[in-house]
């Protein structure tokens, strides 16, 4: 499910969420170029729309995302440099041109105040498709399947209906869980050992050195620091925390090879245990395909899913009390969901 505008921004500053899109049918049709474009684009709309990409990853018939979304603004509080340099982000240099020239011919055919006032409007058009979810989502599919349509020589819908989108509290806890889900997706379908060797997701993309992949996982320590009043870790400490976080403590660490790097659970253990109901680490259940992050609604500390259900009480029946609710499957720690999901696993 999407989440509902109602619910899109609630927390000062911005909001988390991680969003689930599917190929319709759920064919596998996203090959090696696909994917290509898909992060060329991906970086595009990010820069448009002033939406930070934490991380993503796209296999061969999905994606995920998980994104920071800012608070809206007006235009008056746009500089006119960055409405500029927002906008040929996206927009080929021909398309400017006619930007441009449209603004132009306002002042042509009335001039004056009607002029200034038109002009606002449109530039207000278009900062209305920035700091929104739906209108960063929209632009990102769209484009995509523009591109993809006539590359296949096809018509019709590329994704599945609208996306799934959660929120998620910013921080350590809940943001590194559910972006370490996103990037062990390729881990979990056994296309590789390390996520850092699935190049089409962010973590891959931070260790070959993009700076924004690296800003973007960045705010997965970012705000406890300045709450704490520390200084922001730079990309190697960042790095190194969550790759213990990737990895797992209790994990086995197996080359390729076969060759056991660090002893340990093997991911068949893993499955294993899951099968038979036991209680998960939290790094053994960030290999599993879980429920709450795409279905759970609100994701983070029990003060933060009641905080989002008080703000938002007149939308829920009367007889609930309150917004948390204690998710199953393993030991999630302090971690609650909107959502009672009695499904543990998928």
């Amino acid at each position: 499910m999407a989440i509902p505008r109602r619910f899109q921004m609630l927390a000062d500053g911005g909001q988390y969420f991680h969003v689930i899109s599917r190929i319709n049918g759920r064919h596998f049709l996203l090959d090696e170029e696909a994917k290509e474009r898909f992060a060329t684009l991906l970086r595009k709309v990010e820069r448009f729309a002033n939406v930070t990409v934490v991380t993503w990853t796209m296999l061969d018939n999905h994606l995920h995302l998980v994104l920071q979304v800012p608070e809206a603004i007006g235009v008056d509080e746009l500089p006119e440099e960055e409405f500029w340099a927002r906008l040929s982000a996206l927009y080929s240099r021909e398309e400017m041109d006619a930007i441009r020239a449209r603004i132009a011919s306002f002042y042509e055919l009335n001039g004056g105040a009607t002029a200034v006032v038109q002009e606002k409007a449109y530039r207000q058009d278009f900062v209305n498709r920035m700091h929104d979810l739906s209108e960063f989502m929209k632009t990102l599919l769209q484009r995509f399947t523009v591109w993809f349509n006539k590359r296949h020589e096809r018509v019709g819908r590329l994704w599945e209906q609208r996306f799934k989108s959660v929120v998620i509290e910013g921080g350590w806890d809940a943001l590194m869980t559910v972006a370490g889900y996103v990037d062990l997706n390729a881990v979990r379908a056994g296309m590789v050992e390390d996520p850092k060797d699935y190049r089409w997701c962010g973590y891959a993309e931070a260790v070959a050195g993009k700076q924004a992949a690296r800003r973007g996982l960045g705010l997965l320590m970012q705000e406890e620091a300045l709450r704490e009043g520390r200084a922001i870790p730079n990309w190697r400490v960042v790095g190194r925390e969550y790759r213990r976080v990737l990895f797992g403590m209790g994990e086995a660490q197996v080359t390729a090879s076969g060759e056991v790097v660090r002893k340990g659970a093997s991911a068949e253990a893993v499955a294993a245990v899951r099968e038979a109901g036991g209680e998960l680490s939290l790094p053994a259940l960030l290999r599993c395909r879980v429920r709450y992050f795409t279905d759970g609604v609100v994701i983070g500390s029990k003060g933060f899913v009641d905080g989002f259900f008080e703000a938002k009480r007149e939308y829920f029946g009367p007889k609930r009390k309150d917004g948390g609710r204690k998710m199953r499957g393993g030991d999630w720690g302090e971690l609650r969901s909107l959502r009672d999901l009695r499904e543990r696993l998928e």
